[in-house]
């Protein structure tokens, strides 16, 4: 069924609309909130907070058609709140866990690339952050992610490059050759 019916449906009252939407958009929401708060446990805490509030604040949306800009708003929203209590910062700093044998393959430096990067995006400012994951994680466009975070477009691009440029930055060390071609491709 289309999103935009179901988020109708969802508005009037009808549990399994709500549901569906939920459905359809679950794994985005824990990969962000994983993102975020780098663990299981508090991702899951932070989707299910999420799918609360919107639950409950299902009525105040206004354009049907923004129902995943909104609920990713309320849940990168959660997110923050959750790492703001100082509680729940983990911080990536323990290599040795990531310690791969002497003939790495593809796929383990795959990995420790990905880890490095979300090392490296955490780092980063709030508003940074937010604008490399909507862009990036969501395949949002400059405007869609304008309207979320109710700054100009301008200043969407101004966030992209100032991000692109600190997490080259951050990031040098690595294989050149990754970070270009990943923070370049888009």
């Amino acid at each position: 069924m289309d999103e935009i019916k179901l988020v109708k449906k969802a508005r009037k009252g009808d549990d399994a609309a709500f549901e569906e939407l939920i459905y359809l958009h679950q794994n985005q929401l824990y990969r962000t909130a994983y993102i975020y708060v780098q663990n299981k446990e508090d991702a899951l805490d932070v989707v299910q907070e999420t799918v609360y509030k919107a639950y409950l604040s299902l009525d105040q949306l206004k354009n049907p058609q923004y129902f995943k800009t909104w609920l990713i708003r309320i849940l990168i929203h959660n997110a923050n709140e959750l790492l703001r209590t100082g509680k729940k910062l983990i911080k990536i700093k323990d290599e040795s866990k990531y310690e791969t044998s002497d003939e790495p393959t593809n796929k383990t430096n795959q990995t420790e690339q990905n880890i490095d990067l979300m090392a490296a995006i955490q780092q980063l400012d709030n508003s940074y952050q937010t604008v490399i994951i909507l862009y990036y994680y969501h395949d949002l466009s400059v405007h869609q992610i304008a309207c979320h975070m109710n700054v100009p477009e301008g200043t969407v691009k101004t966030y992209l490059h100032r991000a692109r440029k600190s997490l080259k930055k951050l990031l040098e060390g690595s294989e050149q050759g990754w970070i270009n071609n990943s923070l370049m491709m888009r």
